[in-house]
């Protein structure tokens, strides 16, 4: 079955603010066909890489997270806002394009040495992805990957994991 991605992501302007594009996956979401693809096509483009749990951020990391982990018989652990993780966390403050924000994680939910995917929606400036790594090395876990299913490659965040392989399944240049 061919689906063309980027036909079902709903390009929305000016949100959150003005002169932001904002990419909505919702469109893709409930798309069965594409949504399924995204599933496979993260699945074969991370199979090479050692790792034990796959970690999602909130919010829509979870979205692709946990099925690839369900897929791939992995734990999934959830990285999340303030105040919405039950047990003790650690967190990490990271800026956005569009502002700035804080994450945090379960104290208990990287080992030592533990290899993790760490998977997201969208790489844009990258802030986000820096505070989960941030966060798994803090908890002394070993970053294998990180997938993104949307890559704003005109922002060039690449450059600032060049520690870390990097797959996105689709890149917008402009």
């Amino acid at each position: 079955m061919s689906v063309d991605l980027k036909t079902l992501i709903r390009e929305v302007p000016d949100f959150p603010k003005p002169g932001i594009l904002f990419y909505d996956i919702t469109t893709l979401l409930k798309d069965a066909a594409g949504f399924r693809v995204v599933t496979d096509q993260l699945v074969e483009a991370v199979k090479l890489y050692e790792f034990s749990k796959v970690i999602g951020i909130e919010s829509r990391g979870f979205i692709f997270g946990g099925p690839l982990a369900d897929r791939m018989n992995l734990g999934f652990v959830p990285i999340r806002k303030p105040g919405k993780l039950p047990a003790e966390t650690i967190e990490a403050s990271y800026s956005l394009e569009y502002g700035t924000n804080t994450i945090v994680i379960h104290k208990d939910a990287v080992g030592p040495g533990e290899k993790v995917l760490i998977v997201d929606d969208l790489l844009a400036t990258g802030g986000t992805a820096e505070a989960a790594i941030q966060l798994v090395e803090q908890l002394g876990g070993v970053v294998s990957c990180i997938a993104f299913v949307i890559e704003l490659s005109f922002l060039n965040a690449r450059p600032k994991f060049e520690k870390y392989p990097v797959i996105s399944l689709l890149q917008y240049d402009s």
